[in-house]
């Protein structure tokens, strides 16, 4: 055991010392296996990080809250864009009259989009106009997941007179405030309304070129009046109260608005429910395309790759044929001379992954702090990235070291 150690330190200083005296070529090919094993790890990191940023953010709310709405959530990338199912809108005492009636072990709330582009002022300060205004009731932020940081919540009072009350996100206080005042009980416009401030939410950060504090809350009749349109739709959450309450949850609910819009019986229902974690799960599975053309386009490469090792292994044999001759003369057998060409590849190979794989999590962390997801270490992928090179090596220098292996001792010596 302790001879077949030596021997193979021996074989690594040997490759070590062959990639000395062939840096440039030796770089070059580590180079295009460290190019496949970054586009791999590379984007199979980002598409993990997009996988844990959209079951953080798409199930903040738990997986015991659901939505309810007129029109289908439709979650796709690439291909042919299913339609988009569209029902009748949900109106307010639809909306209203199922929160009074349903009585399952649950929390509902209403709310509804107001404006997407608002502009917000204080005093001489003001926002893009890229602000999204919604209309809530008292029970909305228990159950989307929101929390209020500062201040307070809506009560059932300033939600029935549609007060002018506002609660905002926490990238707007600092647009707004610039000089660190407190924001609480300040007045400040929205639109051509003015506005008391009562709440500031908790900050959820900027993720995918979306940021959640950019958002503002006012009473859900304040929006019935100030921000008024034709056929306005109203959504409903329900957060049941125990996770394993959740489908039977959905059966109530479905029955009681089923019941609300007259729906006949065998009629499909003219409203959409969706479990929070569900769209995490429609967009995930999309992803799954990316992943495999991410795959492909790192095997391409690395196929490359091990054509160009094999390349060079071979021109090495060629380039040492005396230097082997010499080794076969002193007694190296043929198990010695291949052991010693292999070793040389593989070592060329994971100098190549081991690159590759600091270069591929670098690139897939940048991709993952521009979305607002974490910081991930793709121990899955460091591991199959490693394991590929080591294949990569074994399939470029068996050929090469099976030919310095059977070459003649007497020919490599008289070779020139």
């Amino acid at each position: 055991m302790k001879i077949k150690n030596v021997l193979v330190l021996e074989n690594v200083r040997i490759s070590l010392d062959s990639i000395r005296s062939h840096l440039l070529r030796t770089i070059l090919t580590i180079m295009i296996i460290a190019f496949g094993i970054m586009a791999l790890v590379g984007i199979l990191t980002a598409t993990d990080s997009i996988k844990y940023f959209l079951t953080q953010n798409f199930s903040m709310m738990g997986s015991n809250t659901f939505t309810i709405r007129n029109r289908s959530m439709n979650a796709h990338i690439g291909g042919d864009r299913p339609r988009e199912k569209r029902y009748e809108p949900i109106t307010y005492n639809q909306a209203e009259e199922f929160k009074n009636r349903y009585d399952f072990p649950g929390t509902a709330s209403i709310f509804t989009w107001a404006t997407g582009i608002a502009t917000l002022k204080y005093e001489t300060n003001k926002t893009n106009p890229n602000v999204r205004v919604m209309g809530t009731d008292e029970s909305y932020f228990i159950t989307s997941g929101d929390e209020i940081e500062k201040g307070r919540n809506f009560t059932p009072t300033e939600i029935f007179y549609g007060s002018s009350a506002v609660i905002l996100g926490a990238e707007l206080v600092t647009n707004l405030f610039k000089k660190k005042e407190d924001p609480i009980g300040k007045i400040i416009s929205i639109g051509p309304g003015k506005y008391r401030i009562i709440g500031v939410l908790k900050s959820k950060g900027s993720s995918m070129g979306f940021s959640g504090d950019r958002s503002c809350f006012i009473p859900l009749n304040n929006v019935r009046t100030s921000f008024p349109r034709d056929n306005m739709s109203f959504n409903i959450n329900v957060m049941a109260h125990r996770t394993d309450l959740v489908d039977a949850a959905v059966g109530e609910a479905t029955s009681v608005l089923r019941n609300i819009r007259k729906v006949p019986v065998g009629i499909d229902d003219t409203f959409e429910i969706t479990k929070s974690d569900n769209i995490a799960k429609m967009l995930i599975e999309n992803i799954k395309y990316v992943t495999l053309a991410a795959t492909m386009i790192g095997f391409i490469t690395l196929l490359g790759a091990a054509i160009g090792l094999m390349n060079i292994m071979l021109v090495s044999v060629t380039e040492r044929t005396r230097e082997i001759g010499i080794r076969k003369a002193i007694g190296a057998t043929k198990r010695v001379i291949r052991n010693q060409f292999m070793v040389e590849a593989i070592v060329i190979a994971q100098l190549g992954g081991i690159f590759g794989i600091f270069l591929g999590i670098m690139v897939g962390n940048v991709i993952s702090l521009l979305i607002g997801s974490a910081f991930l270490v793709p121990w899955k992928w460091i591991m199959t990235g490693v394991v590929l090179c080591f294949v990569v090596a074994l399939i470029s220098g068996i050929v090469p070291a099976r030919k310095a292996a059977n070459l003649d001792p007497i020919e490599s010596l008289r070779y020139e």
